[in-house]
């Protein structure tokens, strides 16, 4: 506030963190804007915000049921708040105060700020929205998951195209394979002079590089094997956007399997991430071995294939047939990924009874971030290590 003391400032400050209900001591009385911007935090979280939020107390007001004001509400806090903390507020409404509903009217849709939370409960609604409705909620999901592309796909090609390039290089070359100006470079540690001739020697080449192999063999296959249980909404979001650009890549076969208790086939799907998500049936139950024998009588070049199965791990199926699944596919040389999640959302909730089962493998199972995933994919393509984050599972 222009011109308020640094005594006032702070005062206000805590009025507009504490609410009414939690601020007598303050002696702020909010005005203007600031009046407004609490009024907004208030409908949402009560007058008493330190004892509001996930868990908290009853809130003590609300948006009620009203069309009408839900508008005026998500109009208020686009103009007072930044798009993030925005985005928060209408996951805490979804949540909170029973928004999803209101998402059915077309109305509402228009009104959002469109982000992967969002998209996820509209995927959520899917079976009850309306034909009215439907092309409204088909936009907003479309401009997120556009969004999404432009931010991960360029990185994501590039860094897949490298992996791609080295492991194409055949370790034992024909001889008319040989790159001789990349086998010089790797061998010059070996060069040996000749007896004799003043300057001259010639290098031993103890490793071969050939060229970048052009033919069908070293296309990679990829399965992403994509839990759709109502948990992994923002990883299901992730996944079909890095699906498409997967499948944009003409050295990779990219194939997308979702599954709850039952397993859908959206390769097919793959040049669309919005039709891929509204395939998707978020809910429901779990069966990661049914999914894995899906993915598995789907290999035919184990040793050219990574199968990245995205899920918490919670599964419902037969727990040990599912390990010795992912067992048997790793024995027969297929590079096996379990991500955790695949989101910006933290530490995810996970089966640590299964993830360590999985570790003990060979496979650890891992939160990862989407600007992470490009390095997880790349380091998979090129059998080596994978990048854990330090929090991993």
């Amino acid at each position: 506030m222009t011109g308020a003391s640094g005594d006032d400032e702070r005062l206000r400050r805590w009025r507009m963190v504490l609410g009414a209900d939690g601020a007598e001591g303050t002696g702020h009385t909010p005005t203007g804007r600031d009046a407004a911007m609490d009024g907004a935090l208030s409908t949402l979280y009560g007058g008493g915000r330190r004892q509001s939020g996930r868990g908290g107390s009853e809130r003590s007001a609300g948006l009620g049921a009203s069309a009408p004001s839900v508008a005026r509400w998500l109009g208020d806090i686009r103009t007072y708040f930044p798009v993030p903390v925005v985005q928060v507020m209408q996951r805490d409404a979804i949540d909170r105060l029973g928004l999803a509903a209101l998402l059915l009217e077309p109305e509402m849709l228009e009104a959002v700020e469109p982000d992967v939370h969002l998209v996820g409960a509209l995927l959520a609604l899917d079976k009850a929205m309306p034909e009215t409705t439907r092309e409204t909620a088909r936009a907003v999901v479309r401009k997120v998951t556009e969004d999404l592309e432009r931010r991960l796909a360029t990185r994501t090609r590039a860094v897949l195209t490298g992996a791609l390039d080295r492991s194409a290089r055949a370790r034992r070359p024909r001889h008319r394979d040989i790159d001789w100006d990349r086998t010089i470079r790797a061998n010059l540690r070996n060069y040996v002079p000749l007896p004799g001739r003043h300057g001259a020697g010639t290098v031993v080449p103890e490793r071969l590089v050939g060229y970048g192999r052009t033919d069908r063999s070293v296309k990679k296959d990829v399965i992403l094997c994509v839990d759709q249980s109502g948990s992994m909404a923002s990883s299901v979001v992730h996944a079909s956007v890095f699906g498409a650009v997967l499948a944009s890549m003409r050295t990779l076969s990219t194939r997308l399997v979702v599954f709850d208790t039952s397993v859908v086939d959206l390769t097919d799907q793959l040049d669309d991430p919005v039709d891929v998500l509204f395939g998707t049936r978020l809910g429901g139950g779990t069966d990661i071995n049914r999914a894995l024998a899906y993915c598995q009588s789907r290999i035919t070049r184990p040793a050219e294939t990574v199968v990245v199965l995205i899920s918490d791990l919670h599964e419902g199926g037969i727990r040990d047939e599912m390990v010795r699944r992912a067992a048997a596919m790793k024995a027969s040389g297929v590079q096996f990924v379990t991500l955790l999640a695949l989101s910006d959302e933290g530490a995810p909730s996970y089966d640590r009874e299964h993830a360590a089962a999985l570790a003990a493998l060979g496979a650890p199972a891992f939160a990862c971030t989407p600007d992470l995933f490009p390095e997880v994919m790349a380091a998979a393509l090129e059998r080596r290590p994978l990048p854990i984050p330090d929090d991993g599972g």
